[in-house]
């Protein structure tokens, strides 16, 4: 009985995610908005209380002002209203770049590879602004990953300019994967160049922006981490720095053409890329035999740490704990690399296959997440500190 709950519980937590993330489109009408609602709607009184919907992080951020008339609870109609009115998707875009966000799309050999794009309030045509591109997880969408990792938000704060590539997969907006050179799904099975396509990316993306070409970073959630690794090797002449979230190296070898330095966070309980290394326990429902084989986090950071020619040993440091949520968090740093470069790896103990800062989507399969910690402040910090440096 309690394995059939589980199991009706994760269906919940992804049907929901899906609605939020937009996988369901207003196209296949108001009937799964309506299923959704009911679905959180576990006691079934056509409303859903504060308690409801903090069941599901995520949705409760999309549902901030949803309670027009202010009694406290979300209706049925207040509930279509908000969320129809957030899952309006975007139509291609071509030309020059202005504030907010587009969709757009490049060609890579036959393939139409898309690519999203959120563009800060401060931006000025007339002044280069930096690019962190964000990659999300295996099976995600870039529309999972703003939700997942908050950076459209840090990046008003900032002043940068963040792109969310798109994965491949067998439907055009679900279970999509990036080709990282060791993993993962559907793209690595059909040998996809992601590195051309995030060539071709920035290539359009300098066209339609006034981009600072020696501030362009990479970050990613799982294989999203993995792949951010993938093009710290084979495209270190365009990415200054990078900083994989619970996603290890998946190649046999780094081979940058230049220093690149590495802000690594991990949690020692991420049960679906361990910190370890191994297979993991993987999604709910498939089987073993489908699971990547992870590396783990020294071995993605040793190759790192010799390829920037950095310290061997670190420099260790207890980060405060001020959430109280059962998770701390430790810094080391192995620095004094070529051209200042450094490797440093944020472990958080306890912590889940979760991004620093956020709070978990759904701790049942994905783990707990500190707040101790802002994953986007750190590397944000991170990032300034290492430009690309010109030859």
């Amino acid at each position: 009985m309690k394995y059939i709950v589980r199991i009706g519980s994760v269906a919940l937590i992804l049907f929901v995610a899906a609605v939020i993330s937009r996988r369901i489109s207003l196209a296949q009408d108001g009937n799964r908005l309506k299923q959704a609602f009911e679905r959180i709607d576990v006691d079934h009184d056509g409303k859903l209380s504060v308690a409801e919907i903090s069941r599901f992080a995520p949705l409760k951020s999309r549902l901030d002002g949803a309670d027009v008339d202010g009694d406290g609870l979300v209706t049925k109609a207040e509930f279509r209203n908000k969320i129809a009115g957030s899952m309006q998707r975007l139509e291609p875009t071509t030309g020059k770049l202005a504030i907010g966000d587009s969709l757009r799309i490049v060609k890579v050999g036959d393939l139409e590879r898309r690519y999203r794009v959120h563009v800060p309030q401060s931006y000025d045509a007339n002044q280069a602004t930096p690019v962190v591109i964000a990659f999300h997880g295996g099976g995600g969408n870039p529309e999972s990953m703003i939700q997942f990792s908050g950076l459209d938000k840090k990046s008003d704060e900032a002043g940068f300019i963040v792109v969310y590539p798109y994965g491949t997969g067998q439907q055009k907006d679900r279970g999509l994967t990036f080709n990282g050179g060791g993993c993962c799904g559907y793209a690595k099975n059909r040998g996809i160049d992601d590195i051309g396509f995030v060539n071709a990316l920035l290539d359009d993306l300098e066209r339609a922006a006034a981009v600072d070409t020696s501030r362009i970073f990479a970050t990613g959630i799982s294989n999203g981490g993995i792949m951010t690794y993938y093009v710290a090797s084979e495209l270190s002449h365009r990415i200054a720095a990078i900083a994989p979230v619970g996603g290890p190296m998946m190649t046999d070898t780094c081979n940058p053409k230049r220093p690149v330095p590495v802000i690594h966070f991990h949690g020692t309980a991420d049960g679906l890329a361990p910190f370890e290394g191994g297979k993991g326990k993987g999604s709910p429902g498939v089987p073993a035999f489908f699971r990547p084989e992870f590396n783990s986090v020294e071995y993605s950071i040793n190759h790192w740490i010799r390829a920037n020619d950095c310290d061997p040993q670190p420099v260790v440091e207890a980060l405060p704990d001020t959430a109280d949520d059962g998770m701390t968090v430790t810094r080391k740093t192995w620095g004094n690399g070529t051209d200042g470069a450094e490797v440093v790896l944020i472990e958080i103990k306890n912590g889940g296959h979760t991004w620093p800062g956020m709070k978990s989507v759904s701790p049942e399969v994905l783990g707990e997440s500190t707040l101790d910690i802002s994953a986007n402040d750190l590397m944000w910090e991170f990032f300034q500190k290492h430009p690309l440096r010109q030859k």
